[in-house]
């Protein structure tokens, strides 16, 4: 019986976790479109992602992390792709975002239907040797 207790105590610690993440990017996007760093502001939020680029640690109903990117246009592809650079190009954050159970990375515009999306897995150098 208490290992069912612990289960669901380690539910609730990684889904926190996962919220001050979301949390803590949009903190740090708004701070930096504020002080000029960034051109656009940007928001994330969780959805429910692509279950083709889904993998063993993936949330059910929640691997998906969008960025949304409030532009004021249509964003063309290259934009979109250089805001996700932005995550994909941090290893680190890249395998966090893998091991709290995220395994789509999508960015889009606030107008318009374009948008991108990856795999986080197909970033996050699994399976090779650490350094």
């Amino acid at each position: 019986m208490w290992y069912k207790i612990m289960e669901v105590t380690e539910w609730f610690g990684e889904m926190s976790e996962r919220y001050r993440l979301v949390k803590d990017f949009n903190r740090a996007a708004k701070n930096s479109f504020i002080v000029g760093v960034a051109p656009t502001l940007l928001e994330a939020k969780i959805t429910k992602g692509d279950s083709n680029y889904r993998h063993a640690f993936s949330k059910w109903m929640g691997g998906g992390f969008r960025i949304k990117a409030l532009s004021g246009r249509m964003l063309e592809k290259n934009e979109l792709v250089e805001i996700g650079r932005v995550v994909l190009d941090n290893e680190i954050l890249t395998r966090k975002m893998v091991a709290l159970g995220w395994d789509t990375l999508e960015v889009h515009a606030n107008q318009g239907y374009n948008g991108a999306k990856w795999a986080l897995k197909d970033h996050a150098s699994i399976g090779g040797y650490i350094n």
